[in-house]
């Protein structure tokens, strides 16, 4: 998981310099202060959710949890939720039928 986040904050600080942003430009835009984004780029696994999304959508990267666990899209569940369906389907028996 850390190389992970390591990956993730290098990746960050590129996309940065690609969009030739300074670190206080970036920072301003998502709205976090330049200590938290220097703890996001060098991979700090404390670093909030919010803060994430709030950098991925000041470089450009949209709405990043809209679809991150889309229910739709889920695999897993989609696989689970087949495996828990009944083999057969019976109606309730109407009270006083035989």
């Amino acid at each position: 998981m850390l190389r992970s986040l390591q990956k993730f904050g290098s990746d960050v600080e590129i996309a940065r310099k690609k969009r030739r942003l300074t670190v206080e430009a970036l920072c301003a835009r998502a709205g976090i202060s330049r200590a938290l984004y220097n703890r996001m780029v060098h991979g700090a696994p404390g670093t909030s959710a919010s803060a994430i999304a709030m950098v991925l959508f000041a470089l450009g990267r949209g709405t990043p949890f809209d679809e991150l666990l889309d229910v739709t899209k889920d695999d897993t569940g989609l696989l689970l939720d087949q495996e828990r369906l009944p083999e057969r389907v019976r109606l309730p028996r109407k009270p006083g039928a035989v």
